[in-house]
C-alpha cells in the first residue's frame, strides 16, 4: 500500500483537506495516515478535535509516499518547525510533498520552491511571510501547480489541490480524475 501522511497541528485548515481525504481513504491501494508533532489530539481552525494516528517521531521516511501539509496561521508564525528534518529528508529523497495556502510559505522559508514552478496565495504574500524565499522567477499565478515532486496550491483551491494530488499518486485514471473534478468544481457529472 502507498502511504500518504497528513500533518495535523493546532489551527490547521480542516477544509483544505476535506476533498482529498475521503477519496484517498476509500481507495484500498492507499493508507492515509494523520500525524501530529507528539501524537496528541489537535484542534482544527474549524473546531474539530482530531486524534492523529501517530506522532512525528514514529514516522519512518522510507514508508512515506507523499506528505500533505494543510494551511493554517501556525506556518506564518514559524510554529511547525519540528517537521523541518522530515520535510528536508523527503525533499532530498524526491518524495512527493503537497502544500496549500500558508503551508506554501513554509516551503518558501525552507528554500524548496526557489528552483521549481509553484504558487501560493499571492507572490507578495509569499515574499512577505518568507523573506528568504528567492523563487520569484518560478512563481505561477495559478490555483495549483505541480513541478517534479512538489505540489503547491492557493488557499481557495482545495479542489484543484486534491486533483493535483490524485494525479501525482495515480489515484484514478486521468478521465476519472477529470470527472471527479467537474462534479465537485462545477456540479457536472458525465458517466
Amino acid at each position: 500500500m502507498k502511504k500518504i501522511f497528513v500533518f495535523l497541528f493546532n489551527g490547521f485548515s480542516d477544509w483544505e483537506i476535506a476533498y482529498l481525504s475521503p477519496e484517498i481513504n476509500k481507495n484500498k491501494e492507499f493508507d492515509l495516515i494523520y500525524f501530529s508533532k507528539d501524537g496528541s489530539p489537535v484542534l482544527s481552525m474549524g473546531g474539530l478535535r482530531v486524534l492523529p494516528h501517530m506522532s512525528l517521531s514514529e514516522i519512518n521516511t522510507n514508508d512515506v509516499d507523499m506528505l500533505i501539509l494543510p494551511g493554517g496561521t501556525a506556518w506564518e508564525k514559524d510554529e511547525n518547525n519540528e517537521i523541518n528534518l522530515l520535510v528536508k529528508t523527503l525533499f532530498a529523497e524526491k518524495k512527493a510533498i503537497a502544500a496549500i495556502c500558508a503551508a506554501t510559505t513554509y516551503l518558501g522559508k525552507q528554500g524548496l520552491l526557489n528552483n521549481l514552478k509553484h504558487t501560493s496565495n499571492d507572490l507578495y504574500y509569499l515574499k512577505g511571510i518568507a523573506p528568504q524565499y528567492s523563487g520569484e522567477k518560478n512563481y505561477i499565478n495559478s490555483l495549483a501547480v505541480t513541478d517534479e515532486n512538489i505540489i503547491t496550491a492557493n488557499g481557495i483551491a482545495t479542489i484543484e489541490f486534491a486533483r493535483e494530488i490524485f494525479k501525482k499518486v495515480n489515484l484514478y485514471s486521468d478521465n476519472d480524475i477529470e470527472k471527479w473534478f467537474q462534479l465537485f468544481k462545477n456540479g457536472i457529472w458525465h458517466s
